[in-house]
């Protein structure tokens, strides 16, 4: 195929070495234009101009936020000024609901085809194409993707037609993951300050009651204390949260422990944690202990 691609942070640098990899005709662009450079050199072609990306079957973002997504996307020479007719735009960033509602609308408004596809893996599962795909849209346009998708990841999901029910798909799943890093931080303060080695407890865990990936990677984090360098910034965390409270309250849902983690986002980031993994809101809890 011949694919754009949007994007190349920690997660997209990874996600487009793979699609070159597979064999696809890959135009990569990024703000920061050196990032580039590696993916040039395994035979991806760089670009300056957003609209020279948009020049394939399919175009690729993967941005940070909301605001990133909505510049690129939106903006004058963006993608929705620049994809031709009937190509198709899957977004793989964790967005609003909100804002996948308006993407969906102004494709179709220009004609294309729009396709809400966030993914769950860090850096490392982007990197080894093993990435789990949330997509939701028209059938038609999900298959036009499956290419693409088959190189980014290991299964894809089919979550329905609207797009925005892939993002509140992805909401709720990063929610899950930051009530887990939460509770399994106040365990771990539990234990440790009853003199119990953190790392023998953490094993078991692993091994009976929770045998899931991801209680083992962020468990292990959490354990040794190491959230540095950050796979998934907490700044990101805690706007995941916020976006997820935001479309609580538009389906009049209550979320009482989004609520928490939201605060413990926002202390962290009050004491300087802006660079931390977001698995460090689990170290605020021995803190709280008297631990920390």
């Amino acid at each position: 195929m011949k694919i754009g691609f949007i994007g190349l942070g920690h997660m997209g640098t990874g996600m487009a070495c793979n699609l070159v990899k597979a064999g696809h005709e890959v135009t990569v662009y990024n703000r920061s234009p050196e990032k580039a450079t590696p993916l040039v050199e395994q035979g991806a072609r760089a670009t300056s101009e957003i609209t020279d990306a948009c020049a394939g079957e399919l175009v690729i973002t993967m941005l940070a936020d909301d605001h990133a997504v909505e510049s690129v996307v939106l903006g004058a020479s963006g993608v929705v000024a620049s994809l031709g007719n009937n190509a198709v735009h899957a977004s793989m960033s964790t967005v609003s609901v909100a804002l996948s509602e308006r993407l969906a609308a102004a494709h179709a408004t220009a004609g294309q085809r729009y396709v809400a596809a966030p993914v769950f893996g860090r850096p490392e599962a982007a990197a080894a194409g093993k990435l789990f795909i949330v997509a939701a849209g028209a059938d038609q346009a999900i298959d036009a993707c499956l290419p693409a998708f088959a190189a980014l990841g290991q299964k894809t999901f089919r979550i329905g037609d609207r797009p925005e029910a892939a993002n509140l798909v992805k909401l709720s799943g990063n929610f899950l993951i930051a009530a887990m890093i939460e509770s399994l931080g106040e365990a771990l303060a539990l234990v440790s300050k009853g003199g119990i080695d953190r790392r023998v407890y953490l094993d078991l865990l692993t091994s009976t009651l929770f045998t899931a990936p991801v209680y083992k990677n962020y468990g292990g984090m959490i354990a040794e204390g190491k959230f540095e360098p950050a796979g998934f910034a907490a700044p990101l965390g805690q706007k995941d949260i916020r976006l997820t409270l935001a479309a609580a309250e538009a389906l009049r849902v209550a979320m009482r422990l989004a609520s928490l983690l939201r605060d413990r986002f926002l202390t962290l980031l009050a004491q300087g944690g802006e660079n931390l993994d977001w698995s460090a809101i689990a170290r605020l809890a021995a803190k709280d202990s008297g631990q920390g």
